[in-house]
């Protein structure tokens, strides 16, 4: 039956908050420091918003990575192919297969975004915009990865390991 789960779990609740937080934040640090797209800072944010530090942290490294592989590659793309729904449905699926192998699914998804991001672009210097949307995001990750450090403020019946 499609109501017969809780409507809301405590878990949902915490995470709910926890991106709402994050999303604040990083587009006050965004809007703070100039950034050129605070969306995208916001954006990865709430993306990686995680309940355990141990798992932000973890997470975080292989979503910088990723990040990093779809900049790269979103530009280098759009150096040598004209921007299309194939082309760019291309750069995501080859980046995020890239990021994959290289370090395995947890930056994958990442990747995919930002190369698609970039692969849109339509000014000159796609590397310079790359680099920005590096940047943003990453400001976001560590967002983020900050917030997931914020306690619980409800605290379920869960082993204190799971619980903070």
């Amino acid at each position: 039956m499609f109501f017969a789960r809780p409507i809301l779990s405590l878990s949902g609740l915490q995470l709910a908050l926890r991106a709402g937080v994050a999303a604040t934040l990083a587009l006050a640090i965004g809007q703070l420091l100039h950034l050129q797209f605070p969306l995208f800072v916001m954006i990865a944010a709430v993306i990686v918003t995680d309940l355990q530090p141990s798992q932000s942290r973890f997470l975080g490294f292989h979503r910088i990575a990723g990040t990093i592989v779809g900049a790269v590659l979103g530009a280098a793309f759009s150096s040598v192919v004209p921007s299309s729904p194939w082309t760019i449905g291309a750069g995501i699926a080859a980046a995020m297969l890239i990021s994959h192998v290289l370090q395995g699914a947890d930056g994958a998804r990442i990747a995919g975004f930002v190369c698609g991001v970039v692969m849109l672009y339509q000014g000159d210097d796609v590397w310079t915009y790359a680099m920005h949307r590096f940047a943003e995001t990453a400001v976001g990750i560590a967002v983020a990865w900050s917030v997931s450090h914020i306690p619980k403020l409800i605290k379920s019946g869960a082993k204190p390991d799971e619980a903070g």
